[in-house]
């Protein structure tokens, strides 16, 4: 990296300077930038490896730094889903790639990888998956890719950007009961809507951040593209190196933006008066307050708590929080879906699996599952779902006349023992 910038920058604009060698980058610039991890899934990826053979390429760029997980529709669901995770053992095998991970030692992608310590603060990273932006919690610019771009970058090592520009969102003060980075997101998403933040850079800031578990934060910038964000980003602290310890395959790089940056808008947002927020059918930015959706008397038929957005070991304990010694509602289902196997165990030594399960909630392995429409939860005509998932388009979860709700862990949890759209409070 070079020694010193001239000019002042955005730790996104830090991170495009670091890996095109350049000493300044600004708001839409087109460059080329080295890459440090290229991420696909089991759908996303055997388009890319067709992609991959098709630029003449016979080895990747990088051994570590191509990371292929089957988590969509693994375990399989059907014929055509086995062939896809079959493509992708094949070729893991076939490029002896460093990281291999299989039914038994997957997990969802955006919580596996920063776990086992794949991606780290500083990195550029791509991302056959729109939700790739996660790993913005740690430091480093992350962002979603077609399939072709990401075969391509496979053997270059590569690819080109545009550089957003940046906003910065403050949300300062201490958070409600109850309220969480689910909260936060869905209230940002309700404010600017889905297109507020196109192509653009949410730089998130202040006090409640500061003051966010690292898997809060991993909400947080994980619903950043529902935003329309190329990317979501906070700057490493303390509570990032503290987690990144004996944890990184690579050395970090710490970069924080400078005081005299340039943001295209800054929002401030005082976050101990955003209540408990629910995304209602059939767009993110379609907010409500949970007292407004408790006037609604909104029934459900099926309860989800998990994804790459909440199945992390604090979601599992906010759920089981609500859970322990209540009971689902005999006219709902619960679903909870751990994001890896190491939560799991977790949650198993600290007693929450025995809660949930006497709760009556089924728990499933790590799988995307019902979030895209996949398996092991989906909806039939006219059923109503809250989940703590990302997206509640039209028939995402199963028929299109199906509708889900947005969610945070405890709004969920205590919505499976009312039976319908309800609070903590309730209980």
């Amino acid at each position: 990296m070079p020694d010193n910038y001239d000019k002042a920058m955005t730790i996104t604009e830090k991170i495009f300077a670091l890996h095109s060698n350049k000493d300044f980058v600004q708001p839409g610039e087109l460059l080329e930038a080295k890459i440090d991890v290229a991420l696909a899934n089991d759908i996303t990826g055997p388009i890319a490896i067709e992609k991959f053979y098709e630029t003449g390429a016979k080895s990747v760029f990088d051994k570590s730094a191509v990371v292929l997980v089957p988590d969509h529709f693994v375990p399989n669901k059907d014929i055509k889903s086995a062939v896809q995770a079959k493509t992708l053992r094949e070729f893991v095998k076939s490029q002896n790639l460093t990281h291999k991970f299989d039914v038994g030692t997957m997990g969802i992608e955006h919580a596996l990888l920063p776990e086992k310590g794949i991606v780290t603060s500083g990195d550029l990273i791509i991302g056959a998956d729109s939700h790739t932006c996660t790993y913005g919690a740690l430091g480093a610019f992350s962002t979603g890719v077609g399939s072709t771009d990401l075969g391509c970058a496979m053997a270059a090592g590569s690819t080109w950007f545009k550089v957003p520009p940046s906003i910065k969102v403050i949300f300062e003060g201490e958070l409600k009961p109850f309220v969480t980075a689910k909260d936060l997101i869905l209230h940002l998403i309700g404010k600017i809507g889905v297109s507020g933040a196109l192509y653009k850079a949410l730089e998130f800031s202040g006090s409640a951040i500061r003051n966010m578990s690292m898997d809060g934060r991993f909400t947080l910038c994980n619903m950043a593209i529902e935003a329309g964000a190329k990317n979501g980003i906070i700057e490493p602290d303390e509570t990032t190196k503290e987690y990144l310890e004996n944890r990184s395959v690579r050395k970090p790089v710490f970069l924080k933006s400078d005081e005299n940056a340039i943001y295209e808008d800054t929002i401030v947002i005082d976050a101990s008066k955003i209540e408990p927020t629910i995304a209602y059918p059939h767009l993110p930015e379609n907010t409500k307050t949970i007292n407004e959706a408790i006037k609604d008397n909104i029934k459900i038929d099926q309860v989800v708590i998990g994804s790459c957005t909440n199945g992390r070991l604090e979601d599992i304990k906010m759920a089981a929080e609500i859970l322990k010694g209540r009971k689902v509602h005999k006219d709902c289902r619960l679903i909870i879906f751990p994001a890896t196997q190491e939560i799991i165990l977790k949650s198993i030594e600290l007693g929450y699996y025995q809660t949930l399960i006497e709760a009556n909630a089924a728990i499933s392995t790590p799988t995307c599952g019902p979030c895209l429409g996949g398996h092991c939860g989906i909806l039939a005509d006219n059923e109503v779902c809250i989940s703590t998932t990302n997206r509640n388009f039209v028939g995402r979860m199963g028929d299109a006349t199906s509708k889900i709700y947005l969610a945070s862990p405890y709004i969920a949890a205590a919505s499976a023992v009312l039976g319908r759209i309800g609070s903590p409070d309730e209980l």
